[in-house]
């Protein structure tokens, strides 16, 4: 890297975390950032500090094209006017998450799906940690990638929560572990299809070794299909259906959670001492029992590790019961399969808040959950008339047009002692927040308070 130009297209978590690895490597670094929050300024200072230089609120196309390589950041899609001026298209350039694996020196285990990412990821590094192993959660949860690559002494293992923007365009990313927890369609409104969405999760076997271990979902043809036939050993979980004879992997019987590996079946725990909501859950847990085995983790630390896991904020996550009204924060839940799952899980009438800024689906593919156990839909946010279109003829749909405050009230009036409030969007945030976090934050804060009023 000494003597290199490397740029690095936008400062969030990630770019700051590359640009200060591509420094501490001896390049050369010119950071770009079209935007020009507090947050963006303050990374650019950082970068500046660092010895590399910076700029906000938009890109100087010359500079750029005189770099060596550019380091893009997820949020930044394919499309974007800079990426296509003729002089920047013609510098090579890759992920964040490929910059940070090539400085690497951990085992990797990704995950990557559509949905449950999140918490599968967050579930292996703690059953990990609990076998005593230095094993951080990076890349879409936690920390950034190229922050790891930073550290020294470098961790044994890192689980890298891998979603399709940071997949995008890999090229030697290849990890000891991978798992792909299921698939549905997002993100439509950056892809051109379903299948472009699917084509960059499918990176993730691109580099494919016979020593790879993946754990697939049993009951998805379209992930046993994503994988086809790349190098390495599988190991399928499954939480609806037996599994075949002489499959690995691991499912559900008898109440309880059970490996099946070469040395036999090993029951884990009872599916009552999960400590999470819904079955969606449950596959998570057995996709992360099989990740954590195939890195040599014993079953009683997997034991242990699945008994003392908390979920991570924002999926799922009580905030208050008050009046005998549960108020549950599902912010992460920012596509129509996610929220379905989140309906699932609940067993009480459910006072759903749904919207924010659309992605593409059809909300219609929510009805047969919505009828059988959401007793009215609360609309909100940019998404708010077509939820309101789409759901209005067959469920009861109340429409809130004014800040999240009222949104927030409107379901505390509506609910019944008895009732969850559930916030899951089915949307991405960034018409009324900063992101998913702050939505959750923020619902979690509006709760408390509307308990308190009880």
């Amino acid at each position: 890297m000494r003597g290199r130009r490397i740029g690095i297209l936008g400062l969030a978590r990630s770019g700051r975390a590359a640009a200060e690895l591509a420094l501490a490597s001896g390049a050369e670094v010119f950071a770009s950032d079209a935007g020009d929050s507090a947050a963006v300024r303050e990374a650019a200072e950082a970068v500046r500090r660092a010895g590399g230089e910076a700029e906000v609120g938009g890109h100087s196309v010359d500079r750029l094209a005189g770099c060596d390589l550019l380091v893009v950041s997820p949020g930044i899609p394919p499309t974007a006017p800079v990426l296509q001026d003729p002089r920047v298209r013609a510098v090579p350039r890759i992920p964040e998450l490929e910059f940070a694996f090539r400085h690497l020196r951990s085992a990797v285990i990704a995950v990557t799906g559509t949905n449950g990412k999140t918490t599968t990821t967050a579930l292996i590094s703690h059953l990990l940690r609990t076998a005593g192993l230095d094993a951080p959660a990076a890349g879409n949860i936690g920390v950034a990638l190229s922050e790891v690559a930073m550290k020294d002494p470098a961790p044994e293992w890192v689980v890298v929560e891998a979603s399709s923007f940071q997949l995008g365009e890999v090229e030697r990313f290849a990890p000891r572990i991978g798992v792909l927890t299921n698939l549905a369609p997002d993100h439509l409104d950056r892809y051109p299809s379903v299948e472009a969405y699917y084509a960059d999760k499918a990176r993730l076997f691109a580099n494919a070794t016979p020593e790879c271990v993946w754990v697939l979902n049993g009951e998805q043809p379209e992930v046993v299909a994503l994988a086809g036939t790349a190098s390495g050993r599988r190991l399928y979980f499954r939480t609806g259906s037996e599994p075949p004879a002489g499959e690995l992997g691991g499912y559900v019987a008898g109440g309880a959670l059970v490996l099946r590996l070469e040395g036999g079946e090993v029951p884990l725990i009872g599916v009552e001492e999960l400590p999470l909501l819904g079955e969606h859950n449950r596959a998570n847990a057995l996709a992360a029992a099989l990740a954590a085995a195939a890195a040599g983790v014993a079953v009683e630390a997997i034991r242990e590790g699945l008994r003392s896991f908390r979920a991570p904020s924002h999926r799922l996550e009580p905030i208050v019961e008050r009046g005998g009204v549960l108020w549950i924060d599902d912010s992460k839940a920012t596509n129509v399969a996610s929220t379905r799952v989140a309906i699932r899980s609940m067993t009480r009438p459910t006072v759903l808040l749904l919207g924010g800024r659309h992605k593409g689906e059809p909300y219609t593919h929510l009805l047969p959950e919505l009828k059988e156990r959401v007793r009215v839909v609360v609309a909100y946010g940019e998404a708010a008339a077509l939820v309101e279109s789409d759901l209005g003829p067959h469920v009861a749909v109340e429409r809130v047009d004014g800040p999240f405050e009222a949104v927030v009230a409107r379901a505390a009036a509506l609910a019944r002692p008895g009732d969850a409030v559930l916030l899951s969007p089915a949307c991405a945030s960034f018409d009324m927040f900063r992101d998913y976090e702050d939505r959750g934050r923020q619902f979690a804060a509006l709760a408390r308070e509307a308990g308190d009023g009880e």
